[in-house]
């Protein structure tokens, strides 16, 4: 992990105002897509072979002048030995050259990709790979690149069925400013990007007076990490120390959800943790950025657990058997969309339709001209205009719902369909984006995701929700959208539908 920022704030306040691959601000509260009903059990991540990874590192470092930074030999050796690794089991595997933005004459990432899996939903663990200058770096970060170098082989020696699709990233010269994360991060197109659902960091998993850190453990994905946690009666916390340290906050500012583990580093732990955790009133990793972080700085308990956590999210979310298509509509082709079903929509113009979109911005992406598939979506009011609140919604609420779908009887039954909301800030809460089902009961809301006195620009994400409380109903999904602020720019966009049971 590398040392507390000190002008990281004023590169990203630059990069924001820039506009380079700004995210909306409430795109972490989208919702990822559920655990897969069928996922497979994840299997026991071996302490040994995580412990011969670091083992590795260690004698790389001892040979190059006791350091593997991102500029030295030691660094190269690192990044030959997990692509060696990687290359023998099966991956697909780039060493991406950092061209711009990191230190003269760092290495390369390493990125692997597993065959298989929905490539439109990417699940992505990393770990950086260098070290400082002054040690080895075996507990930062040899210990979260020998955790995913060891999940990505028994991943490749188990060969499970895949549900969503894997990625491994190795990352350079972070410890100079998470500069080769950033570079991956910012050179994927916005498509690529909306394609990872989410990325797990792992940096400093295996401190020795250690504790059991989860970042932004209230997100979709650190959910997932602190549920393993929990089954073994762990208990966590947030990272705090690790908040925008670590190559998780290359993707959150580009608008990828994120979590990750880590074990403490320079920190010292609180007398309340201590009672949590055991160990004692020092710092996580007295040896942290220096000489001593060698193999004998290591907790085998912290980073087994560590190791474990990571393949429980890598098992749940990325592997099991794909679910049969009930219904879906990706809106190339009409069919059978009504607007305005019940007749009592306000909406003047901007009101729902089928096409294919016009970009349209003010102050950032609004009325998105991409789609996630082919070349129509639901949009409201496709058109331009002059400006670009000429065909956004105005005065009130617009409502369209689809053809009757007759569920399943049995089985986990899920509806998925990719969406944006955005507005200007001189939006409120009022504005909302929906969705519903139409079921013998009545109508449920399923989503909603309410506007705000802030700029929102258009970016797509996925959302996931159970249809199982109807199966065996003939139901109807019904999508709305609302400005019902006065005078605002509200825009919204749907594209592939689908319901699935598994």
């Amino acid at each position: 992990m590398r040392p507390q920022p000190v002008l990281r704030g004023l590169l990203t306040l630059a990069l924001a105002t820039a506009g380079a691959l700004a995210a909306p601000p409430a795109l972490a509260a989208a919702p990822a897509p559920a655990l897969p009903a069928a996922a497979l059990a994840a299997p026991d991540i071996s302490l040994t072979n995580v412990k011969a990874h670091l083992t590795q590192f260690q004698s790389i470092a001892t040979a190059n002048g006791g350091t593997r930074r991102s500029t030295t030999a030691g660094y190269t050796a690192s990044v030959n030995y997990v692509y060696d690794k990687l290359v023998a089991a099966g991956f697909t595997v780039v060493k991406q050259s950092c061209t711009s933005g990191c230190t003269s004459g760092a290495g390369p990432n390493v990125i692997a990709d597993w065959p298989g899996g929905d490539a439109n939903n990417v699940y992505m663990f990393g770990a950086h790979l260098d070290s400082v200058s002054a040690g080895p770096g075996i507990n930062d970060n040899a210990s979260g690149s020998s955790t995913i170098l060891e999940i990505a082989l028994t991943l490749a020696a188990t060969k499970p069925s895949m549900l969503n699709h894997v990625r491994f990233g190795w990352w350079t010269d972070e410890e100079q400013g998470l500069n080769g994360s950033e570079f991956y991060a910012n050179n994927l197109s916005a498509t690529e990007r909306a394609k990872i659902k989410a990325y797990f960091n792992f940096d400093m998993v295996g401190s020795k007076n250690g504790g059991y850190f989860i970042n932004r453990i209230t997100s979709t994905p650190g959910a997932v990490l602190k549920a393993y946690y929990d089954s073994i009666g762990v208990q966590t916390e947030e990272n705090t120390e690790g908040a925008g340290r670590s190559d998780d906050a290359s993707f959150n500012t580009v608008g990828v959800q994120t979590s990750g583990v880590a074990a403490g580093a320079s920190r010292v732990k609180t007398a309340a943790q201590v009672t949590k955790w055991g160990g004692t009133q020092t710092a996580f990793d007295a040896c942290y950025h220096s000489a001593c972080d060698t193999t004998s700085n290591i907790s085998d308990t912290v980073l087994d657990r560590a190791g474990d956590a990571a393949a429980y999210a890598l098992w749940n979310l990325a592997t099991g058997t794909p679910a049969t298509v009930v219904w879906q509509d990706t809106f190339e082709t009409t069919t059978g969309w009504t607007v305005n079903p019940s007749g009592t929509d306000g909406a003047t113009t901007g009101a729902w339709e089928r096409g294919d979109p016009a970009d349209t911005n003010s102050g950032g992406a609004k009325q998105l001209g991409t789609t996630v598939s082919g070349t129509n979506d639901l949009v409201t009011g496709r058109l331009a205009g002059t400006a670009a609140g000429d065909y956004d919604i105005d005065g009130g609420t617009t409502s369209v719902r689809s053809p009757a779908v007759t569920l399943p009887a049995s089985g986990a039954i899920n509806l998925s369909l990719s969406w944006y909301l955005a507005h200007g800030s001189n939006s409120s809460n009022a504005d909302f984006f929906r969705v519903s089902v139409v079921h013998s009961g009545g109508t449920t809301a399923l989503f909603t995701q309410a506007g705000a006195a802030s700029n929102r620009n258009g970016a797509w994400a996925q959302g996931t929700w159970s249809l199982s409380p109807y199966a065996g109903q003939s139901v109807r999904i019904l999508i709305e959208a609302a400005d019902a602020s006065t005078a605002s720019l509200v825009e919204a966009g749907v594209d592939d539908v689908k319901i699935t049971v598994s």
